[in-house]
């Protein structure tokens, strides 16, 4: 989740938000009374609402960029994905079935489990969500390798699956994006060559080789693993 004081907060915004952890949070007076609780207030369920209100702003007004640059030539469609980071691996999930980016939490691990892509559950707002391996559905090699010199912070994608929401961790999210349509049919094709699992396609984006899912087999791979 992108954190809420690395944005700067309008006249507008600030009709909608409230700042809190600027005033009385840990970059304020430190007068909250919750922070006896979180400790920090990027533990608080305030802050994570706030944040993911400032996320879904920020991917309109990037989509509103696209769209005004586009009509400068021709109507372009776009699609908005989440890229994130697994591993070596970066991919793109369309946001359509994001429910939220959300900081990483502890995972309970269940006895008895039955499939191996099932990491236990995590608390998310006081209920228990089913905490899935996306490097195990994907048959992605394990282990976090992030940039020299560069901190990340891991974070958790709450998806809406079939059943409810699940939980999968990230090593790394860069954000959404606003692709071009045309880009996307192009690397369909590219992906129907390449054979990778639950993989709509492959194409560049920031340097970088990207696999975008198809998140109708990735989901029906979730529910598969829950029932």
């Amino acid at each position: 989740m992108i954190a809420p004081d690395t944005f700067s907060v309008t006249r507008e915004d600030a009709q909608t938000i409230d700042d809190c952890w600027n005033r009385i949070g840990i970059h304020g007076d430190k007068s909250c009374p919750l922070l006896i609780e979180h400790i920090h207030c990027r533990n608080c369920a305030v802050y994570s609402a706030a944040a993911t209100r400032l996320l879904d702003r920020y991917a309109l007004q990037q989509e509103d960029r696209q769209h005004l640059s586009g009509a400068l030539e021709s109507e372009v469609k776009t699609r908005s994905l989440l890229m994130f980071r697994l591993g070596e691996e970066w991919l793109g999930l369309a946001t359509r079935s994001l429910v939220e980016v959300a900081p990483q939490q502890a995972i309970h691990s269940l006895p008895h489990q039955r499939s191996r892509a099932l990491l236990g559950v995590a608390n998310v707002r006081g209920a228990l969500v089913a905490c899935l391996s996306l490097v195990e559905l994907l048959g992605l090699e394990g282990g976090s390798s992030a940039p020299v010199g560069m901190r990340v912070m891991p974070r958790m994608l709450i998806i809406a699956a079939n059943g409810g929401p699940v939980v999968v961790p990230v090593d790394e999210v860069d954000g959404i994006h606003a692709i071009d349509e045309r880009i996307l049919d192009a690397a369909s094709r590219s992906g129907a060559q390449a054979g990778a699992k639950y993989t709509r396609g492959v194409l560049q984006f920031k340097g970088r080789s990207l696999r975008w899912l198809d998140e109708e087999q990735l989901l029906s791979a979730v529910t598969r693993s829950l029932s």
